[in-house]
């Protein structure tokens, strides 16, 4: 033999892995080769995988890395499984932090964003991710942000921005409008003063204009997970039901309610308000002034309150403003309430208390004393209408004391009472959306400029297109206390775009989901000029095929952005699909010690220094393989030690056969003449069927393929240590970098290089998985007799179910327990289990 004896090998496998060198030395070569570069290719189909864009935040952790792990392994594997793939990266980078920083760092919050986004674009780089870096953005940039301005003026002309007073957290010391998250235990954040509820002029999108093709679209969206479907649709919130007004006795006002158990009206015993409604001052005006100062001390209890804490988590509260409304169907008074848990800005403001039919009524009621009245009970049952009342009944029935709609069933009596309601011009049949307009007004300096002024001739008046960018100053007061931009005179004074007298900037900016609702299509033609992007490269690149991000953004980013991709589709800036994400793909969260990561625990776990001391390709494989990618999965020395020792036993099984591994043609199988050297290529060839059926299925289940790379390198391990020339052993070493690519892509390239290869591995069609190697001469039948397993026995796979009866049958270990018994039943799952039941 003219090849290395097995003595020989051994003696050569001194060479270390040097994982430092080597991996910087490839991501260089990628960089000057433009490697990831998207290119337009007729040839090839199109696949656009995206990973949500981060905020540049300052450093990444191996937490981090596990989103863009994932995503990279994908755009590698559908690289290689002949698709043109396009991967672009960018950054978020407005946002509050920023504002934060310099406050109490004393840096610009641009300095400070961009040192961040230059330390972070380093640590991707770092982790062999293949990004199109060419086609990156920022969305603070003006390039960007000017493109912001130019789709809120095109939302301005169609009627969807517009301005009206909105109530928010405002901090009376800081003068500042504080986010929900911003107020702890009903006070500042960073002052500790009693936040109040105040209500301001804000900017608004029209998205519930959009409410039912947002819903109706959901039904497309079978490539998303069901949860996330299922929270988008309670976030809209559509139910079906009845509006409908009351009189207030004494008063020409009217109090309007929605119910979608309008069955249950007669049941109404009291009308709750918030404080906040309207009509309050009507109120106030037909009670005792006494009463009157009452709902106002109410009234100021609540300023501090935000949404969520009134909603959900303070007990439920109200006060007899003393006022009674007139029942539009029986003529009763009803008592007027005002209380905490109903808000001004949601539906009506007003809710019509049922506590025989509704929990939070019913506990509100035993709370306060108030009346309970049955009106529904349940369809056959004899209980009766005055009958004590225990809990409330939620469901339908038959309607009880409900006048002239006795007996009806609530199906028949909604549509009968709507029905009645609008007879009479005080209701109709209507539906109603959780969903409320997107307000987008920020009191923020980081953030892009709304592109309006004031003009005390003029009115609101939009700037032109030609002006635009309006420009963040970069001289603007940060110091926490009000709006930055609203105390700068040379950004607020400027000349009216109509009439040329003087004129006011709006000071607000943009929330910053503005921007991110987007950015997706800004990649397609980042550097253009004349338009955000070029209606051709959408039609070349949308939608995205493939979106990968965590499950904390299943709203508010996703449902923004598909609002306004509705909204491009409709101007005809888009094709196709009125649908930006095909696909989408929650990770799961990497913990440590099974704690969340974070400096405070002391628990982060860094990506420089992982690179550093394990090797980028063991931190990528331990990040796939610890779980399925959808679960939270946990770091662990123990682990990626574990990816260490794979990275150093496929060196070892590879590099000593390098010079002759292209002796074996890795796209035709070897001639195998033991069952060893069977099993080795069957091993590569379930590794590579993995592969495939995994991207392929959108799974993703990487996790499995890199197990079955695993068993590969172990039958390798064996092989090159007994038969090193053997065309499968060579085979078998050459099909190994195309197998690891994806996962590991330094070693991957590193190795393909030693074989003699100029082009990159990535550039390879994948090993396509062959039945020829995948099949078995023979299989193990597991028998088993009451379900206990008696013998396992080889056979060959094409064995028939008869067959396999008989040979189980005739083995005697299982005769033992089959003679004397009644055989009761048998069953055979095909090339793998037979099952007798004897009594």
């Amino acid at each position: 033999m003219g090849g290395l004896a097995p003595v020989a090998y051994a003696k050569q496998m001194a060479a270390a892995y040097d994982f430092q060198d080597i991996e910087q030395r490839w991501r260089e070569r990628w960089e000057r080769d433009g490697l990831a570069v998207a290119r337009p290719d007729a040839n090839r189909e199109k696949y656009y995988v995206l990973e949500m864009l981060p905020y540049p935040s300052g450093d990444l952790h191996v937490g981090h890395a596990k989103n863009y792990t994932i995503g990279d392994a994908i755009a590698r594997s559908m690289r290689m499984l002949g698709y043109n793939v396009l991967h672009p990266m960018g950054w978020d980078a407005f946002g509050l932090p920023a504002e934060n920083a310099a406050i109490q760092r004393g840096i610009a919050p641009a300095a400070w964003t961009l040192s961040n986004i230059a330390n972070m674009q380093r640590q991707l780089r770092l982790m062999g991710t293949s990004y199109d870096w060419s086609r990156e953005i920022a969305t603070c940039t003006p390039e960007y942000y000017r493109w912001n301005q130019w789709l809120f003026l095109r939302l301005y002309e169609r009627g969807l921005a517009y301005k009206r007073e909105a109530p928010v957290n405002w901090c009376p010391k800081d003068a500042t409008v504080l986010a929900n998250e911003q107020v702890i235990d009903g006070r500042c954040w960073r002052c500790d003063t009693p936040v109040q509820r105040r209500n301001l002029s804000q900017w608004f999108l029209r998205i519930t204009e959009y409410a039912d093709r947002l819903l109706d679209g959901l039904e497309r969206l079978d490539g998303w997970p069901e949860r996330t479907r299922t929270m988008q649709r309670n976030w809209i919130g559509k139910s079906e039901g009845a509006q409908f007004s009351f009189a207030i006795d004494g008063a020409e006002e009217r109090i309007e309610v929605f119910t979608t158990r309008v069955d249950t009206v007669y049941g109404v015993t009291f009308l709750a308000l918030a404080p906040e409604h309207p009509v309050v001052a009507c109120i106030k005006g037909l009670v005792p002034s006494e009463s009157a100062r009452a709902i106002d001390a109410f009234a100021e209890s609540l300023r501090s309150k935000s949404e969520l804490e009134r909603t959900s988590l303070m007990e439920k509260q109200g006060l007899f403003t003393g006022a009674y409304a007139i029942h539009p169907l029986s003529g009763a008074r009803v008592p007027i309430w005002v209380t905490n848990y109903v808000l001004a800005e949601y539906g009506t403001g007003a809710v019509m208390g049922v506590p025989a039919h509704d929990e939070r009524d019913f506990d509100f009621a035993r709370k306060h004393a108030l009346p309970i009245a049955r009106v529904i009970v349940p369809t056959g049952s004899s209980l009766a209408a005055d009958a004590p009342i225990a809990e409330a009944f939620v469901e339908d029935g038959t309607l009880v004391g409900s006048g002239a709609f006795d007996s009806m069933q609530s199906a028949e009596a909604r549509r009968a009472i709507a029905a009645e309601l609008a007879r009479r011009g005080v209701g109709t049949a209507t539906t109603n959306y959780r969903l409320r307009d997107w307000l987008v007004s920020r009191q923020r300096y980081w953030g892009t400029p709304i592109p309006i002024v004031y003009c005390d001739a003029c009115g609101e008046v939009p700037v032109p297109d030609d002006q635009l960018p309006i420009l963040l100053p970069p001289d603007a007061p940060i110091t926490g206390e009000g709006s930055p931009l609203a105390r700068l005179p040379s950004f607020i004074e400027t000349r009216c775009p109509k009439c040329g007298a003087p004129a006011r900037r709006e000071s607000d900016t943009m929330d910053t989901f503005f921007e991110s609702s987007w950015y997706y299509l800004r990649y397609l033609d980042p550097r253009n000029e004349r338009a955000p992007w070029a209606r051709e490269a959408a039609d070349a690149w949308m939608n995205v095929d493939q979106y990968i991000g965590g499950s904390e953004h299943a709203v508010l980013h996703l449902l923004y952005s598909r609002f306004f991709y509705k909204f491009f589709h409709d101007c005809g800036w888009v094709s196709g699909s009125d649908e930006p994400f095909a696909r989408l793909f929650h990770q799961g969260m990497l913990l440590a010690n099974g704690e969340k990561m974070s400096k405070s625990r002391g628990n982060v776990v860094g990506i420089d220094e992982t690179a550093e001391r394990n090797g980028v390709d063991a931190m990528r494989l331990f990040l796939l393989y610890v779980t399925p990618p959808e679960d939270t999965s946990d770091w662990t020395d123990e682990g990626i030690n574990g990816r260490v020792r794979f990275v150093n036993r496929v060196w070892r099984a590879c590099e000593p056969l390098a010079a002759r591994a292209r002796s074996a043609d890795v796209r035709a199988l070897p001639v195998c003449t033991t069952p060893d050297e069977k099993a080795l290529v069957r091993a590569v060839h379930l590794a590579a069927r993995s592969l495939v059926e995994e991207t392929m299925s959108r799974r993703f289940h990487y996790n499995t393929t890199i197990a079955r790379l695993d068993e590969t390198i172990n039958a390798l391990t064996s092989a090159v240590s007994a038969s090193p020339d053997a065309a499968a052993t060579l085979y078998a070493v050459h099909a190994v970098p195309l197998l690891l690519a994806p996962f590991a892509p330094h070693i991957a390239d590193e190795l393909w290089s030693r074989y003699g290869y100029e082009r990159s591995v990535h550039l390879e069609a994948a090993l396509a998985p062959q039945e020829a190697a995948l099949a078995l001469d023979e299989i193990t039948l597991v028998v088993q007799v009451n379900g206990k397993v008696r013998a396992r026995i080889a056979c060959a796979p094409s064995i028939s179910e008869s067959e396999a009866f008989a040979l189980a049958e005739a083995e005697p270990a299982v005769r033992a327990y089959l003679d004397g018994k009644e055989l009761r039943k048998r069953f055979y799952v095909p090339g793998k289990l037979v099952n007798f039941v004897v009594g």
